[in-house]
């Protein structure tokens, strides 16, 4: 599965799990990828992605703004 949004461009993270002892093991720490079958604007064909909650927002705003943006072209660049 793919790990990184197309919008933001968050993808998974390493970290530390620290106890409560104080020891350290790595851990990962993934962005909020959702599957989402979206409609893209440009082609008016409908585009599966995986995008983050966050990404979702940023789209729904640049609808609501009328900002013009092409769901292929940020699959492709990702």
């Amino acid at each position: 599965m793919v790990k990184k949004c197309i919008v933001t461009g968050k993808k998974v993270a390493v970290g530390n799990r620290v106890s409560h002892s104080n020891r350290h093991v790595k851990r990962r720490l993934f962005p909020n990828l959702q599957k989402r079958r979206l409609l893209d604007p440009k082609t008016k064909k409908m585009v599966v992605v995986h995008i983050t909650s966050r990404g979702l927002r940023t789209l729904k705003k640049w609808q609501r703004e009328g900002k013009p943006y092409d769901l292929n072209a940020l699959v492709k660049n990702t």
